[in-house]
């Protein structure tokens, strides 16, 4: 029963394969890498994705949409999951939580999900014609925690220097009140003496509880190990019960140091290591959403430590430019789009401003992109409408506001954004006052559609060469 079992799941996942080695020949599968750390937005944007797709797809709704614009989208389509060990993305909640009345932001991802769609439409490539008039593109999306998506850096670092970064984001004044207790418990942790259980998982809770409460509290990103916010099925095991100090290796003997070193490692080897190759690997394309005005609103630390996460996560990805040969065999992300994502919470004027930030804090990372022959671009983005834009006049002078209902209250109200900067301000140049963002929830849906800002320019950059 279990080896009939074994046989039917092993032919299905190779049939899976070799039908997305067919597609990517043909140059007919795009991998989408829909990335973002916790908070972000990724799962009201592959929500919002599908639904403009599936039955908003036209020329007014999507007018820089090149194959929607010309009216050649003919249909597109969930298809039936081949993956058959990967849940499917649970579109009709999220999306029913955003049409709801009032709509609500979809629940938070908890596992890996995934979903893919059939894109029929026209074409007009030359050598495609000569085939068939009409084709398909099928577009893989996978939505996974925000949280797990921090632990892909450690697979480049050992324990003793991951120890080091996260002590020392521990330890800075906006986080310390928090980590207090953790660190002074750390403090008088003896890393030399022989192991006991009971001592470290102690401890191990104690840094959950701080992660945890860090999430809950601040917009920090690189929260790690991510397992320790969201679980999964590894709740309670082992594996987990780890956690940063100072202590260094000694050549002999079984140190509690040594006991968290190989918990360290077993959780890159067992955990992250499966989590990249089966999910991070053999993307074709990718969206970076980030949410800057959380980050601002936060403080400039917080910005920084966004822009330095957001360095560490580039870095894990493979990129270059593509070809057949290439897609075929060894495929590479070939663009990359950096989305500040949530830009309907300022005023139309300001979202340029936006982007040139998001710009300025991954300009060394796009150069070193660029050069490896990727193509780059950076937007500010609401892949799901939040406000409406509207103008004041007070003192005669005319001001540019914006009119939603923010999260937890009752009503709408009218609201001037701080004006957003342009680049990365240090602690000096940041303004006595801060950054007072707000967070809305969506726009009520019209007639059952939803709205968008620059989802059409999306949709063009990622896909539009994929269906000429």
């Amino acid at each position: 029963m279990n080896t009939r079992r074994f046989s039917k799941d092993t032919f299905e996942k190779l049939k899976n394969k070799a039908q997305k080695t067919l597609h990517r020949s043909l140059d007919q599968h795009i991998k989408l890498a829909v990335t973002g750390f916790s908070g972000s937005g990724k799962t009201a944007f592959i929500t919002a994705l599908i639904k403009h797709l599936t039955t908003q797809a036209d020329k007014q709704n999507l007018p820089f949409f090149d194959v929607a614009r010309e009216q050649r989208l003919i249909a597109v389509k969930a298809i039936p999951q081949r993956a058959l060990d990967i849940p499917t993305f649970d579109y009709n909640c999220a999306v029913n939580s955003l049409l709801a009345n009032p709509p609500s932001w979809p629940s938070s991802t908890q596992r890996i999900n995934t979903l893919t769609l059939a894109l029929k439409f026209e074409t007009r490539n030359a050598l495609k014609q000569h085939l068939s008039p009409i084709s398909t593109v099928y577009l893989e999306l996978i939505d996974y925690p925000g949280e797990w998506l921090v632990d892909l850096p450690m697979l480049n670092q050992d324990y003793q220097t991951w120890s080091k970064e996260v002590l020392t984001l521990l330890k800075q004044p906006q986080y310390i009140d928090y980590a207090k207790e953790f660190l002074t418990a750390v403090d008088t942790f003896d890393s030399d003496a022989v192991v006991d259980e009971t001592i470290l998982k102690k401890l191990s809770e104690q840094y959950q509880r701080l992660l945890l409460s860090l999430k809950q509290h601040t917009k920090v990103a690189q929260l790690q190990p991510g397992r320790m916010l969201i679980p999964g099925d590894l709740a309670g095991a082992p594996i987990l019960l780890f956690f940063p100090c100072d202590g260094v290796m000694t050549v002999s003997g079984e140190t509690q140091y040594m006991h968290l070193e190989a918990r360290f490692n077993a959780y890159k080897q067992q955990v992250i290591g499966p989590f990249y190759k089966q999910h991070f690997c053999q993307f074709d394309r990718q969206i970076v959403l980030v949410d800057i005005l959380s980050a601002l609103a936060d403080g400039p630390d917080t910005l920084r430590e966004q822009e330095q996460a957001l360095r560490n996560i580039v870095d894990v990805f493979d990129y270059g430019k593509s070809n057949m040969l290439k897609r075929l065999f060894y495929p590479k992300i070939d663009k990359v789009l950096f989305a500040a994502n949530k830009c309907d919470h300022v005023s139309y004027e300001q979202q340029p401003q936006l982007a040139k930030l998001l710009h300025s804090m991954v300009h060394e990372k796009s150069n070193d992109l660029r050069f490896a022959g990727v193509e780059i671009d950076t937007m500010a983005v609401s892949a799901v409408q939040s406000t409406q834009q509207t103008q004041v006049v007070e003192s005669g002078k005319t001001l540019n506001c914006i009119v939603g209902k923010p999260i937890d209250e009752p009503h709408q109200i009218t609201f001037l954004p701080p004006q957003p900067p342009t680049h990365c301000l240090s602690k000096e140049q940041w303004p006595e006052q801060g950054f007072d963002f707000l967070s809305f929830a969506p726009l009520p849906a019209k007639c059952g559609n939803l709205s968008h800002v620059r989802l059409d320019h999306v949709l063009q950059f990622l896909l539009g060469d994929k269906l000429r």
